[in-house]
C-alpha cells in the first residue's frame, strides 16, 4: 500500500512557522531571563562593562591614532623643510659647475643633458633610502606636464586641490594633507600625508615660474601598528568583560544561593511542611534573613497548630450538639404532630401557632441535618456512592422536587437537554441535592421570571448550569456566596426558608466529586451557576462544556464594545468549553 503523499508547505506558511518558534524561543528566554536573579545581574554587569569598556577603547585609540599621526607629520615637516633647502640649492647653482664636476668629455656631455631638477630629485632620493619612508615630487606651474618624482610615485597622489593651496601660500609655508599615495609597483593606493610648500626664487632669477615641492609619506607602517593596537585593546576589553561577569556571577551567587534556599522552604512550608528550617550560617544580614525565617516559621507552625485544635473542638462542638439536639428535636417532633393534627379542634390562635411549631420544626431539623453534613465534611468522613447514571434523568429529579415551589413563586422551567445520553460516574443522591440547592436558590431570587437549565457534555466533562434573571450579584460576591451563612442583602427576607448552607454544602458536593462548582451574575442581568463535573471519577477536570458567562451576555458586551455585528464568543462558537 502506498503512502500517502506529503504535501508541501507554501513558503508563507513556513514564514509562519519560522516566527511561530521565534516567538516561543523568545518567550522561553523571557521567562527565564526574569526568573532567574543571578542571571540579569550578570546581564547587566555585562552590558554595563561593554557600554564602559568600547567608550573607554575608542576614546583611547583616538588619542593613540592623534598623537601617533602627529609625531609623523612633526617629523615628515623638519624633513620637508631640510630637503627644501637642498632643491633650493640645486635650483640655484650655475649649469656650467654642474657639468664641469664631470671627469671625463662623454660623461659630461651626458650629465650637461640633466637639469637642475632631476639632479635634486636623484639626491632627494638617495637622502630617503626607500618609498617607506617618504617620497618627493618636484612642479613647477609654468610647465603643467612635467614633473620629477622619487620611488615611482605617480603624480595624482598630489590631487589639484592640495596644489591650489600651496601655489596660494606663502613661499617656505609648509601645510600638510592627508591623502592616498599611488606607486607605479602598486595596484593599490596607500594612506599618506603630503607636505607641500612653495620655494622661494627671488633669489634666482634664471628660474622661470614657482616650484612646488612635495613630500609624500606613507602612512602603512602607523596603521599596522594602530591596527594591532586596536585588535590588542578588543582582547584586553573583551577579557575584561568576562572577567567582571565572572565576578558578577560569583558575588551574585552568594546571595542568589541563600534566597533561593529561602523561597524553596517558603515554598514546602506552604505547602504543608510545618517543621521545614533555614540553616543559619555566620552573623550577616542573610544570617538574619534565615533566623527571622525560622522564627517567623515557628510562629505560623503555632498558629496553625492552635487554630486546627480550635476548629476541632468547634467541629466536634458543632457535631455533638448536632447530635445530641436530634433526641429532644424527636419528643418535641412527635408532640408537634399531634397538635398538627388535631389543629382543627383548636380556636383559630391556637390552629396558628400548631402550624408555624410544625414549619419552624422543619426547618430546624434541616438545619440539623446540614450541620450534621457541614461536621462530616469538616471531619473528611464524606464518601461517595459512585454509579454511572445519566446526568438528565438527575436533572429531571431535581427539576420535579422543585415543582411545586416553583408554582408557588409563578416561575417556569425552560429545560435544555441534548438528544443523547450523558452518562458520568457520581453520587446521584449528591448531585441531585446541589441541583435542588441551585434550582431553589434560582426560584427564591429570580423574581418570578423563566430559570434556563441547560445540559452540556463532551468528552471528558459534563456540566449542568442554572441560569436566573433576578437581582443578579455584585461584583466580588460570586465566590462569597459559597460561604456559610453568607447572604447578599441581609435586610431581604428568605421566601423559602433556608438555612444558609445548602450552597456551602453544595460546593463541598463539587469538590468531593473533583468538579467545580462556579457562579456568575450582574446587578440586573440575573445570575448562572454552573456545575462541572468529570465524566470518570477520580479524572482530573480540565474544562467545563458549558460557558460561565452565559452567551447572550456575551453577544452583548461584544456588541457595545466592538459597535460591530454581534458575535458569539470563541468559548460559546465552540460548544462553550472553558478553562478554570
Amino acid at each position: 500500500m502506498a503512502s500517502p503523499k506529503k504535501r508541501r508547505r507554501t513558503p508563507r506558511q513556513v514564514v509562519r512557522g519560522i516566527r511561530r518558534r521565534a516567538r516561543r524561543g523568545a518567550g522561553r528566554l523571557r521567562r527565564v531571563f526574569w526568573r532567574s536573579l543571578q542571571l540579569r545581574v550578570v546581564t547587566s554587569t555585562m552590558v554595563i562593562s561593554i557600554v564602559v569598556v568600547a567608550v573607554l577603547g575608542v576614546f583611547l585609540m583616538q588619542q593613540i591614532q592623534q598623537s601617533v599621526l602627529e609625531s609623523r607629520v612633526r617629523a615628515a615637516i623638519s624633513e620637508a623643510q631640510a630637503d627644501r633647502n637642498a632643491v633650493l640649492g640645486f635650483l640655484t647653482q650655475p649649469e656650467s659647475e654642474t657639468s664641469e664636476q664631470a671627469a671625463d668629455p662623454g660623461e659630461a656631455a651626458q650629465r650637461s643633458g640633466d637639469s637642475p631638477l632631476s639632479q635634486a630629485t636623484e639626491a632627494l632620493a638617495q637622502r630617503a633610502g626607500s618609498a617607506s619612508r617618504y617620497s618627493v615630487i618636484i612642479r613647477n606651474a609654468n610647465l603643467p606636464g612635467e614633473f620629477f618624482g622619487t620611488t615611482n610615485i605617480e603624480p595624482k597622489s598630489v590631487p589639484e586641490r592640495v596644489r591650489a593651496e600651496v601655489l596660494k601660500n606663502e613661499a617656505g609655508k609648509n601645510d600638510s594633507w592627508f591623502v592616498p599615495l599611488y606607486y607605479a609597483d602598486r595596484e593599490e593606493p596607500v594612506r599618506g600625508v603630503v607636505i607641500g610648500t612653495r620655494l622661494d626664487t627671488t633669489g634666482a632669477p634664471q628660474l622661470v615660474g614657482d616650484y612646488e615641492i612635495y613630500h609624500l609619506v606613507p602612512l602603512d607602517r602607523e596603521e599596522k601598528m594602530l591596527a594591532s593596537l586596536q585588535q590588542m585593546l578588543i582582547v584586553v576589553g573583551s577579557g575584561l568583560v568576562l572577567l567582571l561577569a565572572a565576578i558578577a556571577s560569583l558575588v551574585t551567587r552568594q546571595v542568589v544561593i541563600p534566597v533561593r534556599l529561602a523561597r524553596q522552604a517558603a515554598e514546602r512550608l506552604a505547602s504543608g511542611k510545618l517543621d521545614e528550617r533555614l540553616k543559619v550560617r555566620g552573623e550577616d544580614d542573610l544570617a538574619r534573613l534565615a533566623a527571622s525565617f525560622n522564627e517567623m516559621a515557628a510562629n505560623l507552625a503555632l498558629k496553625i497548630h492552635q487554630l486546627e485544635e480550635l476548629s476541632q473542638v468547634q467541629r466536634q462542638f458543632v457535631s455533638d450538639v448536632s447530635h445530641e439536639l436530634r433526641t429532644p428535636l424527636t419528643t418535641v417532633r412527635m408532640a408537634a404532630d399531634l397538635l398538627y393534627d388535631a389543629r382543627e379542634d383548636f380556636d383559630p390562635m391556637a390552629a396558628r401557632s400548631a402550624e408555624l411549631m410544625q414549619n419552624q420544626l422543619e426547618r430546624f431539623e434541616s438545619m440539623l441535618a446540614d450541620l450534621l453534613e457541614i461536621s462530616r465534611y469538616d471531619a473528611g468522613a464524606a464518601t461517595l456512592d459512585v454509579d454511572s447514571v445519566d446526568v438528565r434523568d438527575v436533572v429531571l429529579r431535581a427539576v420535579a422536587d422543585s415543582e411545586a415551589l416553583a408554582e408557588r413563586h409563578a416561575t417556569r422551567f425552560d429545560l435544555r437537554l441534548p438528544g443523547e445520553p450523558c452518562m458520568a460516574e457520581m453520587d446521584s443522591r449528591r448531585v441531585e441535592r446541589i441541583l435542588r440547592n441551585l434550582l431553589f436558590n434560582a426560584i427564591e431570587h429570580g423574581e418570578g421570571k423563566d430559570i434556563v437549565v441547560t445540559v452540556g457534555a463532551d468528552r471528558d466533562a459534563v456540566a449542568v448550569a442554572v441560569r436566573d434573571h433576578g437581582v443578579g450579584l455584585k461584583p466580588g460576591e460570586e465566590n462569597m456566596v459559597f460561604d456559610r451563612f453568607w447572604r447578599a442583602d441581609p435586610s431581604r427576607a428568605r421566601t423559602i426558608g433556608g438555612t444558609g448552607l445548602g450552597l456551602a454544602i453544595s460546593r463541598e458536593d463539587a469538590m468531593l466529586h473533583g468538579g467545580w462548582l462556579q457562579a456568575w451574575g450582574t446587578p440586573g442581568e440575573g445570575s448562572q451557576f454552573r456545575l462541572s463535573l468529570p465524566r470518570t471519577a477520580g479524572a482530573e477536570l480540565r474544562g467545563s462544556p458549558l460557558p460561565l458567562v452565559p452567551p447572550e451576555v456575551e453577544m452583548r458586551r461584544t456588541w457595545r464594545g466592538q459597535h460591530m455585528t454581534p458575535v458569539l464568543s470563541p468559548a460559546s462558537a465552540d460548544g462553550g468549553r472553558d478553562e478554570e
